[in-house]
């Protein structure tokens, strides 16, 4: 049996967590006073080569199938990926943890490019990351990108996601384009892909609390829960699929990413957690 890359564990005054050497995933992440913030299921452990549905998964160079379709796996290759580890520091109360990727790591044919791929994370009070993607060879490369944050909440069915209307969306579950009035309240299964740059808050009423989530180099947040009937066929969601929703920080479909030869992009996302 292959072992389980590199747990790293970060207690504090401010927080708990723990990232991955696998996927760079950052699994869990609970500051002080608080419930956790990340969706983890209750059997979810370090597991070679089966990325989680859980925590903060790094989806790159492509989402989902990918632009074009015909991708060996969805979501990329990076999550699956063993990351190295090239800084620990502290910055005030926060620790950060600086993970690193290249084509000499991880890489597809059907996404043969060199790359410098880096994840950073702030771990303190609030949650931050960092993506940031290096083009490392002598052509334009397109990629596709999400921090796809599962958010831990009381009952999915009552949570309140403002900061989208009048944002134009694709509906993933059924093909169609729309138009976001008001704010969103998840009904059923959802899978939509939002152009906007706005925070997005969710109001958690069974919790107690409001997570707001601010980005900078995203154009798309993505919305995401399978519902009971998806949420069946995967273990490590199952009858839990109603603890979470996914709100994405993203570039994808028509809003990936054209990066120059020596170009560097970096996606930020933030999470902070308030009191209701």
């Amino acid at each position: 049996m292959t072992d389980s890359p590199p747990s790293r564990a970060v207690t504090g005054t401010v927080c708990s967590a723990e990232v991955l050497d696998e996927g760079a995933l950052v699994l869990r992440w609970q500051p002080a006073g608080h419930e956790p913030v990340l969706f983890v299921h209750p059997t979810v452990g370090p597991r070679s080569g089966r990325p989680p549905h859980a925590g903060v998964p790094v989806c790159w160079p492509w989402f989902g199938p990918g632009r074009a379709g015909g991708a060996p796996y969805g979501h990329g290759f990076a999550r699956g990926a063993v990351w190295s580890l090239v800084e620990e520091t502290q910055r005030g109360d926060a620790t950060v943890l600086r993970h690193r990727l290249t084509e000499a790591d991880a890489t597809d044919p059907f996404w043969p490019h060199p790359y410098v791929l880096e994840l950073t994370a702030h771990l303190g009070a609030d949650l931050g990351l960092e993506l940031a993607t290096t083009n490392t060879g002598d052509a334009p490369v397109v990629v596709e990108e999400a921090l796809h944050a599962y958010l831990a909440v009381g009952d999915v069915r009552r949570v309140v996601v403002s900061g989208l209307d009048g944002a134009p969306f694709h509906d993933k579950v059924t093909g169609t384009d729309h138009v976001q009035e008001g704010d969103l309240v998840l009904t059923g299964e959802t899978d939509r892909v939002h152009r906007g740059t706005r925070p997005v808050t969710v109001t958690d009423p069974v919790l107690g609390r409001r997570l707001h989530v601010e980005t900078d180099g995203a154009a798309n947040r993505v919305v995401w829960n399978p519902w009971a009937e998806k949420a069946a066929a995967i273990d490590d969601v199952g009858d839990h699929w109603h603890r979470f929703v996914c709100v994405e920080g993203a570039n994808v479909l028509a809003d990936a990413v054209t990066l120059p030869p020596g170009a560097t992009h970096t996606l930020t996302y933030r999470l902070t957690v308030e009191d209701l």
